[in-house]
């Protein structure tokens, strides 16, 4: 009797055992499935599906891993998809702000495609845009009414393309209709590596070239890179031009975004010919380069003023999570790489942690995204021809593919509208027409206008 015992008894245990060892496979598969912290977001911090990076504060993973944000989240804000860190916002309207749907019947229609990545846009002409070709190095013009696309206009800059480099962005002089001049932003080789450079040409009475080309700044030190060049150029009311560079992503040539004699991860302020505007900040500062508006960014990838305000917003990719929009003031700084609300990609923590900018001396973002947007180009909404629109920011989405429409009050972020999330579109540029139309253009060669319904 003690023996049958024992031996049921041996029976049960054994059975237990391999039970618990198949719940434990069970498990160690379902892990296997979740994304960790090097696969998730590919907030490419625009571009990781072409130039993937490892864990040192890089971008990697698949753009599949980002929710599209097409339906409203369970707090009532556009964003369905749950946090990717467990920071707490500064303030209340700092992040996931109340969704908010247009009411306005719109009518959406592709005026091109079959383009290369169309990275910068602008009206010259009504209804007549210049667009520039990333990888190719090529300048094009669009015209909206019919969809004719021109060859390439010869005359452009040498470009380094490899990874996020090559022709950027794309802006017309104040006086262009007596100067006919043009400046684009481009990536270009330097000793040492390479550099974000502003040039500007003359386009020919025929539209055919850019006469007489040639750089006039280059975002120096040059690093051997091919990440986070930035890129964005505007004119303000006095016909200087803002500059946006990126900190060049890698870690340890990130910490310059804090330097003062270094232009990366900075707003420049040049004029036309290249040189520092005279009311800069640090004019006067010795170990600082005259041309340094503020400091502390990462990678700014849109730019616009408010049309009412006239405050220059940018905005700014995160690492994993942690995308900002914040209002420039000369001088300030906004804080990266020694703050962030976002994470690395790893899951590790940048800087241990620390999110609260304000409390360490820098500005607090007035917006961010979490999980990531990867935001791009932005404009401000300056027409009447959609009324509710007005003063509003369009933001391309690169990994998250929605156009943002995001409503501000003051300098408060109160509502979030996401645009065109079922076109399945890495959304580059936006740009407002003189007759108020709304254009997209897209990594995938799609030039998008978006009208009021007639």
């Amino acid at each position: 009797m003690t023996k049958v015992s024992w031996s049921r008894l041996l029976f049960l245990m054994m059975l237990i055992f391999v039970m618990a060892l198949a719940a434990c496979g069970g498990n160690n598969e379902t892990s296997d499935q979740e994304p960790t912290g090097d696969t998730t977001e590919e907030n490419t911090d625009e571009d990781a599906d072409e130039s993937p990076e490892t864990a040192e504060g890089t971008e990697e993973g698949t753009e599949e891993d980002a929710g599209e944000g097409a339906e409203e989240g369970t707090d009532g804000s556009a964003e369905s998809e749950p946090k990717v860190t467990e920071f707490e916002p500064a303030f209340p309207e700092q992040t996931r702000a109340p969704a908010v749907v247009t009411e306005t019947e719109y009518d959406v229609e592709v005026i091109a495609e079959g383009l290369g990545v169309s990275w910068g846009m602008e009206e010259f002409e009504p209804n007549r845009l210049f667009v520039t070709q990333r990888d190719e190095a090529e300048l094009l013009i669009v015209n909206l009414e019919d969809g004719s696309v021109s060859e390439p206009i010869e005359g452009t800059p040498e470009v380094n393309n490899a990874g996020q480099g090559g022709l950027l962005d794309v802006a017309v002089a104040p006086d262009f209709d007596e100067s006919r001049m043009v400046f684009l932003t481009y990536s270009e080789d330097a000793d040492d590596g390479t550099v974000t450079a502003v040039g500007k040409g003359v386009l020919s009475e025929d539209e055919t070239s850019l006469e007489n080309f040639e750089t006039i700044f280059q975002a120096l030190p040059a690093y051997d890179g091919d990440l986070h060049y930035g890129g964005r150029i505007i004119f303000d009311e006095d016909s200087n031009l803002f500059l946006t560079t990126g900190e060049r992503s890698d870690d340890p040539i990130r910490e310059r975004a804090q330097d003062l004699d270094a232009y990366l991860g900075k707003v420049i302020h040049i004029t036309q010919d290249g040189e520092a505007v005279e009311t800069n900040p640090f004019v006067e500062d010795e170990d600082a380069l005259d041309g340094i508006y503020s400091y502390g960014h990462r990678n700014i990838q849109g730019v616009d003023f408010h049309p009412e305000t006239g405050d220059l917003w940018i905005i700014e990719f995160g690492p994993q999570a942690g995308d900002e929009l914040n209002i420039v003031e000369p001088g300030n700084n906004y804080g990266w790489p020694i703050v962030s609300y976002g994470i690395e990609y790893t899951g590790e923590l940048i800087n241990d942690g620390i999110s609260e900018h304000e409390a360490q001396g820098f500005i607090e973002p007035r917006y961010y995204w979490d999980p990531t947007s990867a935001p791009s180009g932005s404009s401000f909404y300056d027409n009447d021809a959609i009324p509710e629109w007005e003063n509003n920011l369009f933001i391309g989405g690169l990994v998250s593919s929605y156009i943002a429409r995001v409503v501000i009050e003051g300098d408060t972020i109160v509502g979030e509208e996401r645009l065109l999330t079922d076109e399945g579109e890495r959304f580059r540029d936006i740009l407002v027409t003189e007759d108020g139309a709304l254009i997209a253009a897209t990594d995938g060669g799609k030039i998008y206008k978006i009208t009021a319904a007639s």
